[in-house]
C-alpha cells in the first residue's frame, strides 16, 4: 500500500510538472479553444497508453537496446517538435484569409488529437520514462506485465484529469490571451519552448 501511495504521489508530481505536453496544450487551447485543448490532451494521454503497452510487453526495452532504432525515433520526434515550434512563427505571418485557408485551418484543428498523439509517441524519452519509472513499483513474484499495465492506466488517468483541469482554467483566460500582442508573445514563447525541447531531444544521448 505504501509503494502504491508513493507511486501516486510521484506520478502526480511528474504529471503536473511543466514540459512538452503543457506547452502543446497551452498553445492549442489559447489558439483554438477548450475543445481542441481537450483533444490535444486526449492525444497525449493516448500516447502514454501506447508507451505503457510497449513497456509492458518489452518493445521499449528493445528500443532502448537498439542504438539505431533509438536514434531514428529520437530524430523523428525532435524534428516534429521543432516543426510545431516553427509553425508558431510561420502562422503569425499569414494575413489574408481565403476559402482555402479556412479549409486548411479546419483540417489543422481536426488534427489536435493526432498532433498530441504523435508528439508523445515519437518521443523516446517518454518510452525511457515508462521503462525506468514504472518497474520501480513492480512487486516481485507477481505478474509484472499486468502490474505495469495497471500502473500505466492509473498514470494516464492522472494525466488526463490534470490536463482537463488545466485546459478548463486556461480557457477562462483565453479572451485576454487572445489579444493580438499577448497572442503573438504567447505563440512565440510556446514556439521557442517546443523548439528548445526538440533540440534537447535531438542532442540527448542514449543512456
Amino acid at each position: 500500500m505504501n509503494e502504491f501511495f508513493t507511486f501516486l504521489i510521484l506520478s502526480l508530481f511528474v504529471v503536473m510538472s511543466p514540459g512538452i505536453d503543457t506547452a502543446l496544450i497551452t498553445k492549442r487551447t489559447i489558439s483554438d479553444g477548450r475543445k481542441d485543448g481537450y483533444k490535444m490532451a486526449l492525444g497525449i494521454t493516448t500516447g502514454s497508453l501506447v508507451h505503457t503497452l510497449a513497456a509492458a510487453f518489452g518493445l521499449s526495452a528493445l528500443l532502448m537496446q537498439s542504438a539505431v532504432a533509438f536514434e531514428i525515433v529520437k530524430y523523428v520526434g525532435a524534428i516534429y517538435l521543432i516543426y510545431l515550434g516553427l509553425s508558431s512563427f510561420i502562422t503569425r505571418r499569414k494575413k489574408n484569409v481565403t476559402n482555402s485557408d479556412i479549409y486548411n485551418d479546419d483540417e489543422v484543428k481536426k488534427s489536435a488529437f493526432k498532433q498530441g498523439l504523435l508528439s508523445n509517441v515519437l518521443n523516446p524519452k517518454v518510452a525511457m520514462f515508462f521503462l525506468t519509472f514504472l518497474p520501480q513499483f513492480v512487486k516481485t513474484g507477481e505478474n509484472a506485465t499486468q502490474q505495469l499495465i495497471i500502473m500505466g492506466v492509473i498514470y494516464t488517468l492522472l494525466s488526463i484529469s490534470w490536463f482537463f483541469i488545466y485546459v478548463f482554467f486556461i480557457n477562462f483566460l483565453r479572451d485576454w490571451l487572445m489579444s493580438p500582442k499577448v497572442k503573438i508573445m504567447m505563440d512565440r514563447a510556446t514556439g521557442l519552448v517546443l523548439i528548445g525541447f526538440g533540440l534537447k531531444l535531438a542532442f540527448d544521448k542514449q543512456q
